[in-house]
């Protein structure tokens, strides 16, 4: 017997409702005797399926009928309760109290062995207001607007069609159809500022798109970079990967960045604890921008 086929057939009758045998056979590729056979293992698992003879019948499950707890193994009650403990860090409405009811009802023991937690160390009010609207904007198909600030420091009015949200790497994105580009782009939450939940609704199904997690980057530059070990702490968590040369006294690190905004801005946020080494032209930029830096503080 195979269980998993059983598995199918009970969804598939709770999803679609009454089916036929010969559906059933041709959406699990058996023969209609097995299927029988099946619902046969099914109804001796106290499951309440009926076979209902003549015109416009079929086969069905009790609609009134909730899914055992023992249908699940194991392993996928655990991986239903991490999953609700991720969720409960992106929307209030996952409460702790629902993971308490499940882990009875599963009979997990300590289900909170693991934490998972989206937010930043700062409690910003504002910043999970952005989230849930924009999550409402997309199980609703709500139109938005917003202004944006671009890693180039240009400010911009988009309206976009939302699709999802992706969490990926250390941030928070919205990937959505911008109507001023004409195109799908990403825009991460942090940067999104007077959002607006328009009337508009939009009828493009996007449920099925598959999610381009490839947020391309133009102008790449690849540069190394010396660091002190008294921010080897830091070295060590954001670009462990990247590390070509680990010595008494300094971490050598060769990477790429997207553009010089982003280059120059984490340079500068590690202070006099970082050198480029290479490219010439990097480190002559660098200088003078250390200068004018200088000049703003000469009293």
């Amino acid at each position: 017997m195979n269980n998993n086929r059983l598995f199918k057939i009970v969804y598939y009758l709770l999803k679609h409702g009454r089916s036929t045998a010969v559906e059933l056979s041709e959406k699990l590729e058996v023969s209609v005797r097995t299927v029988y056979r099946d619902i046969d293992s099914i109804g001796s698992a106290n499951i309440p399926i009926y076979a209902i003879q003549g015109k416009g019948g079929g086969i069905e499950i009790d609609p009134d009928f909730i899914i055992s707890k023992s249908l699940l193994s194991e392993n996928e009650k655990e991986q239903i309760i991490i999953a609700l403990q991720s969720l409960k860090q992106t929307d209030s409405l996952y409460k702790d109290d629902l993971l308490v009811k499940l882990s009875a009802l599963f009979k997990v023991k300590n289900h909170n062995w693991v934490e998972v937690d989206f937010t930043n160390w700062q409690n910003n009010e504002n910043y999970k207001k952005v989230f849930n609207d924009i999550k409402f904007a997309i199980i609703n198909k709500k139109v938005m607007s917003f202004s944006y600030y671009s890693s180039n420091e240009e400010e911009t009015v988009r309206k976009v069609k939302p699709v999802r949200l992706l969490f990926k790497g250390q941030d928070w994105y919205l990937y959505a159809f911008c109507m001023l580009r004409n195109d799908f782009r990403y825009f991460k939450l942090v940067r999104i500022k007077q959002l607006e939940i328009l009337s508009d609704e939009f009828e493009d199904d996007f449920e099925a798109l598959i999610l381009n997690k490839e947020m391309k980057q133009e102008d790449m530059i690849k540069v190394k970079l010396k660091f002190d070990k008294k921010v080897a702490y830091r070295v060590y968590d954001e670009l462990g990967e990247n590390i070509v040369e680990d010595n008494a006294d300094d971490l050598y690190v060769e990477i790429e960045f997207g553009n010089d905004y982003n280059l120059y801005n984490y340079v500068f946020s590690f202070g006099d604890a970082v050198e480029v080494i290479y490219p010439e032209e990097i480190r002559v930029k660098i200088k003078e921008m250390a200068e004018k830096i200088q000049q703003k503080y000469k009293t």
